[in-house]
């Protein structure tokens, strides 16, 4: 039995509750007072270590006012070189176990996270489930031993420390089984769990929200063909199978997803969550549950129950924002030191950067996130909470600026392409120039038949709907500034190909979306004419 399974044994549907979900109870002030005390338990822990020394100095501070006053903002080159070289010496206490990120420009950063904050983790995964599975309040859905089919990078990325760490804490099968993860390469673990899964069923999916809409794609493309391999003639398998025909030939269409793994909830995280909700409902036939997760804080931020706005979580991190205004002074002179708000002090409809500083010993001190996220209420009428709520929206700096009258950003640019209704493999965007105008130049792989006129048409329309900067462009300028080419299908494939036969790692085998490299961009191209022209 591990740790938290004896809860379920023990306590009731309303101790249940509180025991995960009871943060969601708390009014501002009550969730600024838990942080309060756990970041003056920091400061002790802390200070007297040597990287808590490097970044406080002399003076210890006594209170969470003279906290942010003395101690600057930090990003990783203020932890350079212990954290890279794993210097555990440099630590207040010895940590449980290092993650990476999944990585910048083919560079990685390692973070320490200690036992306490671990069991706190562990706990936090058990409060996203819990929602995950419902629709209402204080009912937990779910007991130990639930079937997970995981569809996420293995360790040391944080997707795969995370879900290791949870399974010493709690009861679940995992498919594929958590001690094949780190030997076994990621698409033949997705295969064995998916075999499972076809075999004996899944209660909850964990995924990338794009890879899970990728695979009902195939899946449906793929479904008028599928030919029963030796190991597909399990008697269960054979059974679920032929359910789902018969499903599917009722409601004449082909097989879905969710036609052979009904689940409780599908949990995923991503930019492009919220963009491809209804086509991860289609295939999977579960309203995606989102989460902000990061390598330096594991699982910051949870939605609700009605599955709408991210919540963060009061003892993962204590945490401030920078208003946008000060990111853009900051992006103007480098040396500007932004301000910061607290959590009781941000606006609904504003946008912020994340600073986090870590608890429970660890040692990153207001650290600047460069995640930029938005509030999108100061409480929840529908549910009661009175906490404010926020989404994600993107990277510092990950925008493409035209005329200096439009920043668009990976989640407006994702929206614009989806919104033309082309089934697409993937695409890539950068700003370009034509003497000295600027454009937007997108590289689309489309899966209809289509031609470039027509997609710069459709993406200038959709983001004229999305972007109200952007749609005064043609108006000061006189001009569209969308240009787009069409790569020939398989380019991406070819290009994530050759990526791991030159053996970069999982998390860089695709081009970025927005503002690839133009080494990225080269070797995109030289793919793509393998497979013919692009256009």
């Amino acid at each position: 039995m591990r740790p938290e399974d004896k809860y379920f044994e023990q306590l009731t549907q309303e101790e249940l509750w509180k025991r995960y979900c009871g943060f969601l109870d708390l009014s501002v002030a009550e969730f600024m007072g838990v942080q309060e005390q756990l970041l003056l338990d920091q400061i002790d822990r802390v200070w007297s270590s040597t990287l808590g020394r490097k970044v406080m100095g002399d003076r210890k501070p006594v209170s969470m006012e003279d906290f942010r006053a003395l101690v600057p903002l930090t990003t990783y080159d203020d932890y350079e070189p212990y954290l890279s070289e794993r210097r555990e010496d440099a630590l207040a206490c010895k940590p449980a176990l290092w993650c990476h990120s999944s990585g910048r420009m083919g560079q990685f950063k390692w973070f320490p996270h200690s036992p306490d904050f671990m069991e706190r983790v562990n706990k936090s995964c058990l409060s996203a489930l819990t929602l995950a599975c419902t629709r209402e309040r204080g009912r937990v859905n779910y007991n130990p031993g639930f079937r997970f089919l995981l569809i996420l990078p293995p360790t040391p990325y944080t997707s795969g420390c995370l879900f290791d760490s949870f399974a010493q804490h709690f009861t679940f099968r995992a498919m594929p089984p958590q001690d094949t993860g780190s030997n076994t390469p990621f698409q033949q673990r997705v295969a064995t769990g998916f075999q499972m899964a076809l075999r004996d069923g899944v209660d909850v999916i964990g995924a990338i929200a794009s890879v899970l809409v990728k695979m009902g794609e195939q899946f449906e493309e793929h479904t008028r063909s599928v030919n029963f391999s030796p190991s597909m003639l399990h008697p269960s398998i054979v059974g679920r199978m032929t359910r789902a025909w018969l499903r599917a030939k009722r409601e004449h269409r082909p097989i879905l997803p969710r036609d052979l793994w009904p689940s409780r909830a599908i949990a995923t995280g991503g930019v492009d969550t919220a963009i491809y909700k209804q086509a991860i409902e289609r295939y999977w036939g579960s309203e995606p549950y989102e989460f902000y997760t990061c390598a330096e804080g594991f699982l910051v931020a949870i939605q609700g129950w009605n599955k709408k706005g991210l919540y963060f979580l009061p003892d993962i991190a204590f945490y401030e924002f920078i208003p946008h205004a000060e990111v853009l002074k900051w992006q103007a002179d480098d040396s500007y030191q932004p301000s910061t708000v607290l959590y009781n002090e941000v606006q609904e409809g504003e946008l912020y950067e994340v600073v986090i500083t870590q608890l429970y010993g660890m040692p990153l001190l207001r650290y600047r996130m460069k995640d930029l996220v938005r509030f999108t209420g100061l409480h929840d009428d529908e549910t009661g909470v009175r906490l404010p709520h926020m989404q994600f929206q993107r990277r510092v700096g990950e925008t493409i600026d035209l005329a200096a009258l439009a920043r668009l950003d990976e989640r407006t640019l994702w929206q614009a392409v989806a919104n033309t209704g082309l089934r697409f493999a993937d695409w890539a965007a950068c700003k370009e120039y034509d003497g000295s105008q600027a454009y937007l130049r997108l590289y689309l792989e489309p899966k209809d038949e289509c031609t470039p006129e027509e997609v710069a048409e459709m993406v200038d329309r959709n983001l004229k709907a999305i972007d109200v900067d952007y749609r005064d462009i043609e108006s000061y300028l006189g001009l569209q500034p969308v240009k787009v080419t069409l790569l020939p299908r398989g380019s991406f494939q070819r290009y994530m190909d050759r990526q791991r036969a030159a053996g970069a790692d999982l998390a860089h085998l695709k081009p970025p979306h927005i503002n690839p490299s133009e080494r990225a961009l080269s070797d995109l191209m030289e793919t793509a004419r393998t497979g013919g022209e692009a256009v």
